[in-house]
Parts: structure tokens; sequence; C-alpha cells
């Protein structure tokens, strides 16, 4: 049976040395699998779920190996959290010899380096040419809570605006800023108050141009909430779960005019198209905007927890001492990573092989679109592509293909996520990792269980 230990074929962007290839020697799950899904079953409360039904032992580049000998196609990259590749040299290196010295001294204790470093670097590659800081935490949940945050105690103001189909994570505030009810917040309120929803930009379903769509989401927010009472509106500049919506051009530049003009902080999350998955180093730039505040996390310390508030300086600094932390928040070990990977988004080709990602999918995709209408659109930049799917004859949303096209590709040895308010929407994440030859392969599988399903 084949290991973690089959270490032939080096990856082209970096990653352990495991076999390129999709290689299924069992059914999925195989036996060790189910093994420790029963253990799953036993021990870890119900309500964590998991897509795939495989015991991760190894991954690299563009797969991931499970305990009995499958290679997977990764096409999620864990949530777009592995973008450089699980366990890039240079991590590795870098977590290493921070091991190596200490683990954690709490940064508002003893400070060190790599935290202010880390905060360095985001201010510097993050848009804009404007005094900056940042500060750190664990998760996207916690960024955009602390965001938030921020932006009340600047403006003196409590009302936030988030938008249609949005999600920004589990917590009580972020569920109130969350639109999808299931999975994530039935049966868990009351949420937070001062939350309040306008609509976002959606030019496949609203035929809007952005323009016409920022006036009709500008309307409502001054005739629901009012400038006055707004701290800030939060959006993701391309959606993450609510379904790789990308908005029409122009809609996000007059929504960061009128925030401007009403002393109202526009906040960008992105925590999911942050750090080269969009081809930019960052989704604002796809779009030519600068956020007063930038939330980031997943791939930004190389599969370490870590995530970041980044802003202008003035608003930053709103914060009373000691308003602002945790104790976890900045760990080393997450620090050295991050800087790790930044090295590598900046100076190893990420954005350039992001856009050669792109043109594999969108162009595999939108043969799949030419050829059968149930695949109504193909949408997103660089490793961040999706297909929505729809029933031809009504243009309702089609759950149940989606769910089935992810079954069987999953089933198959291709690892793809879901999503959509509906959803009716699979999203390719590959890691930027990936082989162009198991890019084609796994959309081969993957346009194979659509003809099937």
């Amino acid at each position: 049976m084949s290991s973690a230990a089959d270490i032939v074929t080096e990856t082209p962007l970096g990653g352990p040395t495991l076999p390129q290839e999709r290689r299924l020697v069992t059914s999925i799950p195989g036996p060790r699998s189910q093994e420790l899904i029963d253990r799953k079953a036993d021990a870890v409360a119900a309500g964590v779920g998991h897509t795939a039904p495989v015991h991760a032992v190894a991954a690299g580049g563009g797969v991931i190996v499970d305990a009995d000998g499958n290679s997977l196609i990764d096409l999620g990259s864990g949530i777009a959290v592995a973008t450089i590749g699980n366990a890039h040299p240079k991590v590795v290196a870098a977590v290493q010899a921070q091991v190596a010295q200490f683990t954690h001294t709490c940064f508002m204790i003893a400070p060190y380096d790599s935290y202010v470093s880390v905060a360095e670097a985001l201010n510097r590659i993050t848009p804009g040419d404007h005094a900056k800081k940042s500060a750190l935490f664990n998760s996207g949940a916690e960024a955009v809570e602390n965001a938030v945050k921020i932006a009340r105690k600047y403006t003196g103001k409590q009302a936030v605006v988030a938008f249609d189909h949005g999600y920004h994570g589990r917590t009580n505030l972020t569920m109130a800023l969350t639109a999808k009810a299931m999975p994530y917040k039935s049966g868990f309120g009351p949420f937070a108050s001062e939350i309040y929803r306008a609509p976002l930009s959606y030019p496949y379903h609203d035929g809007l141009t952005g323009p016409e769509a920022a006036k009709k989401a500008i309307s409502i927010i001054e005739k629901q909430v009012g400038a006055d009472n707004l701290a800030a509106v939060i959006i993701e500049p391309i959606q993450g779960e609510g379904g790789f919506i990308v908005p029409a051009d122009g809609y996000l530049p007059a929504l960061v005019e009128w925030c401007r003009a009403n002393d109202v902080v526009f906040i960008a999350d992105e925590i999911q198209t942050g750090f080269a998955r969009t081809g930019e180093m960052f989704a604002s730039e796809v779009f030519g905007i600068v956020p007063d505040l930038m939330t980031t996390a997943k791939g930004i310390a190389g599969g370490l927890p870590l995530a970041a508030v980044t802003g202008r300086a003035e608003i930053m600094d709103a914060s009373h001492a000691g308003g602002l932390g945790g104790t976890y928040g900045g760990n080393p070990i997450a620090c050295a990573a991050a800087l790790a990977a930044i090295d590598v988004f900046e100076n190893d080709g990420m954005l350039q092989r992001a856009r050669e990602i792109e043109t594999v999918l969108k162009g595999r995709l939108q043969q799949l679109q030419a050829a059968d209408p149930r695949v109504g659109d193909v949408r997103g930049h660089g490793a961040m592509i999706a297909a929505e799917f729809v029933d031809p004859a009504t243009g309702e949303p089609d759950a149940a293909l989606t769910a089935a096209v992810a079954k069987v590709s999953i089933a198959q040895g291709v690892i793809v996520l879901t999503c959509g308010t509906y959803g009716n929407v699979i999203r390719f994440l590959p890691p930027l990792s990936i082989t162009d030859d198991l890019l084609h392969e796994g959309l081969d599988v993957v346009a194979a269980a659509l003809a099937a399903s």
C-alpha cells in the first residue's frame, strides 16, 4: 500500500515531493479512512462536518494522499488556505527554526520581531500608499470582529452594513453579518444588533451595470440605516461562500466613493480572495479600489492559523491601548510561516501562476457551458473560479445536480467544494502549486461527473 513515504517527484512550485498523480487503490472511502470516519462520529461533535471521506496523511503540490494510499487531486486548497501548496519548504524551514527558539510569549507580554515584520509586510503589500498599521489575530472571523470594533471606535457610530450572499464567519457578530442561514446561522441566535443588509451586484441574475447596482444598494443604505448612523460597510470583493460572485465593473468603486463622502469606513474582507488567489495580490486591486480596512487570513501563513486587520493608520490607531489583542494573536510560529509565505507570494511567480490557472479553468469550464445548458455561468479571477448550475428550462438553481457532480468527483479522486446561497455552485480553488496536467485531469473527472448526472 502506498504511503506518505512515496516521495519521487518534485512539484514545480515547491512542496513535498509526492507523486503528482490521481491514484485510486481503494474505493473512496477506503477501509482505513472509514475507520477514522467511524471514530470521528464517536468522538467529534456532530456539527463538525467534512467534505471528503478520507483520512489525510500527506499533501503537497496538487494532491492529498489518504491512509489507504489513494492520491486525490486537490481543487479546494483547504478552502483557499494552502494557496502555495501544502508544506512548502520555505514555510517548513521557517516553522522548524521558530519552534526551536520559542513557541509563545504572548505578544502583549513580551513582543517579538516576527509579529512586527508581518505587520510591516502587510502594510507594504496591501493596496494604497497611505500610512498603514496592522494587528494580528487567529482566524478570519476574529479579524472581521476586530475590524468592526475599530471602525465603530473610529467613527463613534454603531451600524454596520453587509451584503446579500456574504459570508464573514461563525462567531456571533460574524454570523449576523453572514447572509446564509443553513448551515451557519439556523438555531444559533439571537445575533449581534445594528447589522443591516444591502443588495450585492450579481450580474448573472440582476442584469444591472455596476453603477446601477451600487445606486440601488446606496439608496437602501441611506433609507434604512442612514449615513449618520453607519460606522462601516463590509464586503468581500469577490464573494466566497456566497458563490464566487464577481460584482459588475463600477459597483465597488461607487460604494467606496459613497463611503468616503459620508465618513463611513469601507472594509474589504479579503480572507478568501487575498494573497495571489485572484491573480493580483489582493482582489481589491482587480477592481481598482483602496479599502480603509482590510481583513486577511486563510492563505496568509501557508496553512498555519493567522489573521490580520490592516488599514489606514489613523483608523487603526483609534482604539485605546489594550483594546486590541488576544492571547494567541500573532503567534510566533504562525508569524514565521507568514513571512515565508509572503516571500513565496512575492518572489516565486505566484501571481503569474494564478493567471495561468485562470486560463485553464475558464477555458475548460466555458467549453462545458457551451455544450451543456445546465452550466449557467462561469466566473471568477485567477485560481478562484466557479461554475453555477441551473435548470435550463427555468433558470432556477439546481442544488441537487451540483451536489451530485461534487459527490461523483470526490468518489473518483477529485476534491471539489460547493458553495452559493442556493447550493448550486462548484468553486475551484486549486493550490497554485498544482500542475497543468493534474488540473486538466481533475476537470476531466468533473466533466464526466456532470455528463453522468
